[in-house]
């Protein structure tokens, strides 16, 4: 893990962006879809952390970004071209747009500076959505990414945050998948080839330096 010093310079508010993943109420809240994921997000901190991280974010001068999925009633428009994707059409519980299942979750809190994109498609936050323009109209050069699940929207949010020239960084104790055990497996073998990896905290502690550092 880099230094705290290097963490903080590569963790500058004017160029990062603080991005959360599918941290829905549909996904991670007590009525999810998915209640082994949103169990994993809630027992072992990673929710609580996506919630500091935020905080602290948006104390220190860096853009967040709320990444959500959801479909239409109909369907239009949704794939169906993975296990995945049928599988979640048969959930009891549906990411659809406009109802409480694609509200963020908490204990995150969303502010009127936040910005909040939303997709009907695929398995990334970024590809095929919004964010890729808005990080580059943000003047963003690091991508702190953090949320869910470590199954597949972080890592496909990591590799195309990489693949588009971002740094990325991930707070480890901030992201969740299943099993529990699948979560470290992945971030030591994978991520940890592509991306920066640090902890809530020691993210928290570089936003706030990068905080006391600026002129007032």
């Amino acid at each position: 893990m880099p230094s705290s010093d290097q963490l903080s310079e590569l963790l500058d508010p004017v160029a990062t962006v603080l991005l959360t993943v599918e941290c829905q109420q549909g996904v991670v809240g007590p009525d999810s879809a998915l209640p082994e994921l949103a169990e994993a997000a809630r027992s072992s901190g990673a929710l609580a952390n996506v919630a500091r991280l935020v905080a602290a974010a948006r104390a220190g001068g860096v853009q967040v970004i709320h990444a959500l999925a959801e479909r239409r009633p109909d369907g239009r428009g949704a794939n169906r071209n993975a296990r995945l994707f049928r599988a979640a059409e048969r959930l009891p519980v549906q990411q659809l747009a406009g109802s409480a299942a694609v509200r963020v979750a908490d204990p995150i809190e969303v502010r009127e500076e936040d910005i909040v994109v939303r997709r009907l498609h695929g398995l990334s936050p970024i590809q095929g959505t919004d964010v890729d323009a808005l990080l580059r109209n943000l003047g963003c050069r690091t991508l702190v990414v953090a949320g869910v699940s470590a199954n597949v929207a972080i890592p496909n949010a990591v590799f195309d945050a990489v693949n588009r020239g971002y740094t990325a960084v991930v707070p480890t104790d901030a992201i969740a998948g299943v099993p529990c055990a699948y979560t470290p497996a992945m971030v030591r073998h994978t991520l940890a080839l592509v991306a920066t990896l640090t902890t809530t905290e020691q993210a928290v502690a570089a936003f706030r330096r990068d905080r006391r550092l600026r002129p007032v």
